[in-house]
């Protein structure tokens, strides 16, 4: 690595001090700076131990996460300032890490009502019930021409604040898996009008504001929380994260104190190294630093338009003015067969087959992740591979709907629905066949992942719509986190509740 970059980098450049001073290390990790890989000879772990040589703790030089006074407390100061916060706090355990604890921040006493849009990350639903909190789901809004499922409107979110004045806030995904957003600034208005905070999860959106060709950043417009998973658009290591926060309706004391509680006493410094030579790179080489991958997503994204007629790709702009859909990523490519025949599974298998590896499919779509990493080479490799396959065909129909659109029919705002840390009864519960659970409610959570967004949480109500996806999950052997049953014949439901029965459950249908 050259000086320059190593220069500017306080945490990075303590753990290199560390490395070169050859220290003694009677303190943990028991690795001892990689050395119990490095006995015997032909070890195969050399490239780990050299990771090892800067996994340190929390010993004089190198701060502490959980209290911090020096490189980590600069390293911070230098992000909040590069990404437009306050404060910004290093998170080792991805954006779970931070939705977990900006949840616990403003839902402090059991019962709280937390305004939250329906398709929200696994994370948020498991923060609502650490916090004993209820929800008020919001219906997001659908992009008309691919279905596909944004923030909720201005207008849901006031009815909302209309009907419970004493939620503590609003938390909403922006931008979706898909790179898709909207507007944020009025909701971030409108929330400030009722004293309430905007929540933003922004996993997707870690390098939004920093390149003109990128859509404005969550804080810019306003937001007064907002995670982003910096491992995923930018250059950290794999659960580095950042949450960031400003202005005065988040109490920063009992944040700092709940972080405290969901992440690790242990931090990885790599993790928290990778963070602070992100921060860097970006501010060393400011605009320049996307010039390369905005420039080969560009030039991928007008290849198939222009030359590969079978394949399709959303867009901004593609059926007219639609409020759902006004913002791209232009790092994210959503990706269809247009000829109809290959669902976005099917899709993915062959990009695979050709040593492409997608972000992840729908029954629809794929999801190609460029980012400020990607190179010319890369996408003309995936150019090559989609054109080897324009020709072929196949007897399979794609769907012509994604597994997570919501809520498109009745009430846009859902009554208050509880949530609880308490596990379940097993005598309050039973499995049944997915085809006979048309009006149970779920007892247990079905993830399909990526990208974690719950198709059904405890407590639930499964609709005729949810069903169906649900079998077309199934059929489609989609990868589902937290069903008992992993090929999705059954789901658990409670024994004697039924949807008449339940008192504050969401009853929109989905």
């Amino acid at each position: 690595m050259s000086d320059s970059l190593k220069q500017g980098a306080p945490l990075y450049e303590a753990l290199l001090r560390y490395k070169e001073a050859k220290l003694a290390s009677f303190h943990v990790p028991g690795h001892k700076d990689g050395q119990a890989y490095r006995v015997g000879s032909g070890n195969p772990a050399m490239e780990l131990a050299q990771v090892m040589e800067i996994d340190v703790t929390e010993i004089t030089g190198t701060d502490d996460l959980h209290h911090p006074e020096g490189v980590i407390k600069e390293a911070q100061q230098r992000a909040a300032s590069l990404f437009g916060a306050e404060e910004t706090y290093f998170l080792v355990g991805g954006s779970t890490a931070g939705n977990l604890a900006l949840i616990l921040s403003v839902c402090t006493a059991p019962g709280d009502v937390l305004l939250v849009q329906r398709n929200v990350h696994k994370s948020v639903i498991h923060g609502l019930m650490l916090a004993q909190a209820q929800a008020v789901f919001l219906a997001p809004q659908l992009h008309g021409a691919s279905g596909l499922a944004t923030i909720p409107s201005v207008e849901t979110v006031r009815e909302a604040l209309r009907r419970y004045p004493g939620a503590k806030g609003l938390l909403v995904t922006h931008p979706n898996y898909y790179g898709m957003g909207t507007s944020l600034a009025e909701l971030a208005e409108l929330c400030h009008a009722h004293g309430v905070p905007l929540l933003v999860d922004e996993a997707h959106g870690a390098h939004y504001g920093l390149h003109p060709a990128l859509p404005v950043s969550a804080l810019a417009q306003g937001a007064d929380g907002v995670v982003q998973s910096t491992h995923k658009m930018l250059a950290a290591l794999t659960m580095g994260a950042m949450l960031h926060v400003q202005g005065r309706l988040l109490d920063r004391g009992l944040l700092r104190q709940r972080l405290a509680m969901v992440q690790s006493s242990s931090p990885s410094y790599p993790i928290m190294a990778s963070l602070d030579l992100s921060r860097h790179l970006l501010e060393q080489q400011g605009h320049a630093a996307f010039s390369e991958g905005l420039s080969a997503a560009d030039w991928l994204r007008q290849a198939i338009q222009s030359e590969l007629p079978r394949f399709g790709i959303v867009q901004t702009g593609a059926s007219g003015e639609d409020a759902a859909y006004t913002t791209q990523d232009p790092f994210k490519l959503i990706l269809y067969d247009a000829a109809g025949f290959w669902s976005g599974y099917e899709l993915q298998a062959k990009l695979e087959a050709a040593n492409c590896i997608p972000e992840m499919s729908d029954e629809r779509y794929v999801v190609l992740a460029l980012s400020l990493g990607t190179t010319r080479e890369d996408t003309e490799r995936l150019y090559h591979a989609l054109q080897s396959m324009a020709g072929e065909e196949s007897f399979t129909l794609a769907p012509v709907s994604t597994w997570n659109i919501a809520n498109d029919l009745g009430d846009r705002v859902s009554n208050p629905v509880p949530f609880t840390i308490q596990p379940r009864s097993q005598e309050e519960i039973e499995a049944v066949v997915v085809e006979n659970s048309l009006g149970r409610i779920a007892a247990e959570m079905i993830i399909p992942y990526p990208p974690g967004i719950p198709l059904f949480y405890p407590g639930e109500t499964i609709s005729e719509k949810a069903l169906r996806r649900l079998q077309g999950l199934r059929q489609s052997g989609a990868k589902c986190q937290g069903a008992a049953d992993s090929q999705l014949n059954t789901i658990l439901v409670y024994k004697h509740l039924h949807k008449e029965q339940t008192e504050g459950g969401n009853t929109d249908e989905k």
